[in-house]
């Protein structure tokens, strides 16, 4: 069994949740401790039995609740160094037992999961997304990239299943109310990836297996979610070989749990 499920996932916050028979995950805890315990009790998953938190780097909708539900269920965190030294306010809630560092080049297990961090394009300290295997199967999260490169393509490569970021529209983005630094910081190369480059990187990894894909932490003020799927979609139908029968694409919420998805 290896199954996920997105919490939440968008501009505001992000968690999500990765198990096996005998192993529980949550990559980030971007909204408060009480939101991630609600919608792990709504799954029915008792909090005090998650074996790890994931972190990707250090930005607030990834760490809100972070030092908070470690502290109250006991949880260990795994971070890099960089981006530990990065969240001071939330490193010093953490039992530093429950501290794990981790070198962004190196795998690790977590129970019966193995654990491959990998570089992406961020304006954080050290971010990262992770290839998580159980066995033979293979999910990748890949969000917060300010731009694909070859290298994070050769990570995601025979991934069944991959959460991808698809943040924004150029175009809503342009005429959003977002004041211009902020939407040059979006659409910079360490920014956030839009939904073009989100669809042409799920057509690329199809040649190698890809099952599954969600499309994530989409911003509130520069996309929708119908947009975002229909621009995958549509950069998938360009693909001749593209079957639609034989991809399920989904679009994470923001405020809701997805459906649990059996990798």
């Amino acid at each position: 069994m290896l199954n996920f499920c997105s919490l939440y996932s968008g501009s505001s916050g992000n968690s999500l949740f990765v198990e096996t028979t005998n192993t529980k995950l949550l990559i980030d805890a971007g909204v408060s401790s009480k939101k991630i315990e609600n919608a792990l009790l709504d799954i029915d998953i008792d909090p005090s039995t998650i074996d790890g938190i994931l972190i990707t780097h250090e930005h607030i909708d990834h760490v809100q609740g972070l030092g908070t539900f470690s502290k109250k269920f006991n949880l260990p965190v795994f971070v890099n160094q960089e981006t530990l030294d990065a969240m001071p306010k939330q490193r010093d809630k953490i039992d530093s037992n429950n501290i794990k560092t981790f070198k962004v080049t190196d795998k690790f297990f977590i129970g019966d999961l193995e654990v491959k961090p990998f570089s992406i394009p961020h304006d954080a300290a050290n971010p990262c997304g992770f290839n998580i295997w159980k066995e033979d199967k293979k999910i990748s999260i890949a969000t917060d990239i300010g731009h694909m490169t070859n290298d994070i393509l050769k990570n995601l490569e025979e991934s069944l299943f991959i959460m991808l970021e698809a943040n924004y529209d150029p175009e809503v983005l342009r005429c959003s109310s977002y004041p211009f630094t902020l939407k040059s910081r979006i659409a910079g190369p360490s920014g956030h990836l839009s939904n073009e480059i989100a669809g042409k990187t799920i057509s690329y990894l199809l040649k190698s297996g890809l099952k599954n894909a969600m499309l994530g932490h989409l911003s509130k003020e520069s996309n929708f979610p119908e947009l975002a799927y229909q621009t995958v979609l549509d950069e998938l139908i360009t693909n001749q070989d593209f079957d639609k029968s034989h991809l399920g694409l989904n679009v994470a919420s923001r405020d809701n749990r997805s459906k649990l998805i059996n990798i």
